[in-house]
């Protein structure tokens, strides 16, 4: 499968977004990841809506959204209609499941689930005949700049020889710690598309730690 690259927006300064967003154009990468927290789910707050709004009036580029947040079957409608191309959601939250991803899909926008690293693979099983891309959070949500969940490989490896078993085209992402070395170890595992905040934004050629992340493994 292809592998993208998707920028974490928690890592940018968010004084000089417009202008950070469009060095992330300029640099080729692939998606803009925005992380929305309530402060209930996960012990933070983020961005809403109108950070959204105004993101995707400043943008074409794909805005890869995860809700990380109590109830997203109430707010999957208003994100897909602020332009979300892809919404995420925890498979932990209080929704119903099967119900939101129908709801997001309804908006016409891709749908993915998100794992916590203790979640089991497994638990996202029943769901992937309905689903674009399942979310392995390869640290804990809720804040940038952690040290990446070694443990968090065989669950990306489980999930990705489901998805093979099942003959589906679904992507499977990362977020938490990728740089030039997890990257290679996501991607061994199975995974495609890599969110990276610190080690993009904080690199001297943003173009070029991307192209590092994004690179096929050898043969």
């Amino acid at each position: 499968m292809k592998n993208y690259v998707s920028a974490s927006v928690l890592s940018a300064d968010m004084l000089e977004l417009k202008k950070e967003i469009k060095k992330l154009e300029i640099s080729g990468i692939d998606m803009l990841h925005f992380d929305v927290m309530d402060g209930s789910f996960v012990d933070n707050i983020t961005f809403g809506l109108p950070v959204l709004q105004q993101v995707r009036k400043a943008t074409d580029m794909k805005l890869d959204v995860h809700l990380m947040i109590n109830d997203p079957l109430r707010y999957a409608s208003a994100f897909a209609d602020y332009g979300a191309d892809m919404i995420s959601f925890h498979i932990e939250s209080s929704s119903d499941t099967l119900a939101t991803i129908r709801k997001i899909k309804e908006k016409g926008v891709k749908a993915s689930v998100a794992l916590k690293p203790a979640t089991s693979a497994e638990e996202v099983f029943e769901f992937l005949p309905y689903l674009d891309m399942v979310l392995v959070m390869t640290v804990e949500p809720g804040f940038g700049g952690q040290d990446f969940l070694h443990g968090t490989l065989d669950k990306i490896s489980v999930l990705r020889k489901k998805i093979n078993e099942l003959g589906l085209d679904i992507d499977i992402e990362v977020d938490g710690g990728i740089n030039a070395e997890t990257s290679v170890l996501v991607k061994r595992a199975g995974a495609n598309v890599l969110v990276s905040g610190s080690y993009l934004f904080g690199a001297a050629d943003m173009a070029a730690a991307a192209d590092i992340i994004r690179e096929d493994l050898p043969c």
